[in-house]
């Protein structure tokens, strides 16, 4: 049966985010995604980090090489205190998540035409994806920050934050479930607006590495890429590369939204999560769960699936997660007609994994294909991945920037992302055509 919200579905009405290569706004995104660039760079050397000692141990024995490459945000430690009512102080002792959170939920009501400062006492929602990223001195440490870092660095105040600074009177929850922390967070937040918790939700996720630890931790599971690039579905994909990034959407039910005279950039025809359970490891990807999932999100949707014209995959690069789940949207998206599937691609490419971020980032992406017609390139993908035969199975990966025209006033995508906490999220879209197109 069709997703219950059906009749007065979630729409997104503004969006703003942060991206590796100096990216602050949605269109400097595209620009990124139309050149076929990475945003890439060395390790931040203005961070206090141990950057030489990370990369020559891990050249130890046991340990894949960690190269001096990964997605990093360059204005993570830009923040105006002042703006925001917060001392000095208080604000160098505030995890780097918590203010990229905060300012990228002000742009993302800018960008949808609301005053922040008029939602002080509004039945507002906020719903924020992330995961401790171990900033700032031990607690029991005694510093110049001591009596701040308590609400500085609590995960849950990264949401909290932002309702305290707004004046939000809705629910306000950081929600943890790894790598796809972001789009549990829309779905959470969508829930909330149907019903009747919250009549408007700022709803998204955000990762600022405190360290570079994950680095460490990958490097001895053998799980980083052999060059610190991010090759998704790519025949040479041989691991991932970490990064930061932050996206934040306005979400209202369609009717408030009309209400509002707001300009509806994206419908909700479903949002969907499930569990892998029991699967070969705890962080390790499970192929049925995901398969469940997808077909019961497309079930809800109620779209067909040969109508999905893009599919913003989650795109690990690493053999197993890439193989899972390329044979699990294969069994879903899968065309019978050869050359006639999706296309398929993932941002990482462009970004590397920006983990909490990750889908929030992938949904922005789709946003910004359906705005200007096309679908871009997914990087490193002219040798696509052996793990499935794409032209039986079904699926097209975008090998370069190819058209996206509107079908019947609409463009229909799919987004999915997956954490090691064994949480999957999988959305499905429908973006408006452009009045020009309508016209």
């Amino acid at each position: 049966m069709p997703d219950s919200g059906v009749d007065d579905p979630v729409v997104i009405v503004g969006m703003a985010i942060e991206a590796p290569g100096g990216i602050e706004t949605p269109d400097e995104l595209w620009d990124l995604l139309a050149a076929e660039r990475e945003g890439l760079c060395p390790f931040p050397r203005d961070r206090g980090w141990a950057v030489r000692e990370v990369l020559d141990g891990s050249q130890r024995d046991g340990f894949k090489r960690i190269h001096d490459l990964g997605g990093f945000l360059s204005s993570a430690a830009a923040f105006d205190p002042e703006f925001f009512g917060i001392s000095p102080r208080e604000a160098v002792a505030m995890d780097p998540q918590q203010r990229v959170a905060l300012r990228v939920a002000w742009r993302a009501l800018e960008n949808s035409g609301i005053n922040p400062d008029d939602l002080a006492g509004h039945d507002a929602g906020c719903y924020v994806g992330a995961s401790t990223m171990g900033y700032g001195p031990d607690l029991a440490e005694f510093t110049d920050l001591t009596g701040h870092l308590m609400s500085g660095t609590a995960l849950g105040v990264i949401s909290g934050r932002i309702a305290y600074t707004l004046g939000l009177a809705g629910p306000a929850l950081t929600v943890d479930t790894s790598c796809s922390s972001t789009l549990t967070a829309i779905h959470l937040a969508s829930q909330a607006l149907r019903s009747g918790d919250c009549d408007l939700a700022l709803a998204g996720g955000v990762c600022v590495m405190g360290s570079p630890g994950f680095f460490v931790e990958f490097a001895k599971q053998h799980a980083l890429s052999d060059d610190g690039r991010c090759r998704p579905y790519s025949a040479h994909a041989s691991g991932t590369v970490w990064a930061e990034g932050a996206a934040m959407f306005v979400l209202q039910q369609r009717s408030a939204a009309l209400r509002d005279g707001r300009q509806v950039l994206a419908e909700f025809k479903t949002t969907c999560l499930n569990q892998d359970g029991r699967s070969v490891g705890l962080t390790a990807p499970s192929g049925p769960a995901q398969a469940r999932l997808f077909a019961r999100a497309l079930h809800r949707s109620g779209v067909r699936a040969e109508d999905i014209g893009m599919i913003e995959g989650h795109g690990t690069a690493t053999r197993l997660g890439d193989r899972t789940e390329l044979l699990s949207l294969a069994q879903t998206y899968g065309a019978t007609a050869p050359g006639a599937g999706p296309r398929l691609g993932s941002v990482k490419s462009n970004l590397g994994h920006t983990q909490a971020a990750a889908g929030g980032l992938g949904l922005a992406k789709v946003l910004l294909a359906a705005e200007h017609g096309a679908i871009p390139a997914s990087l490193h993908s002219d040798d696509a991945s052996r793990e499935i035969d794409w032209d039986s199975q079904g699926l097209r990966l975008a090998t370069e920037m190819t058209a996206w025209p509107a079908v019947d006033g609409e463009r229909l995508a799919a987004v999915t992302a997956f954490g090691m906490s064994g949480t999957n999220a999988h959305v499905i879209v429908s973006i408006p055509a452009t009045e020009a197109e309508a016209a």
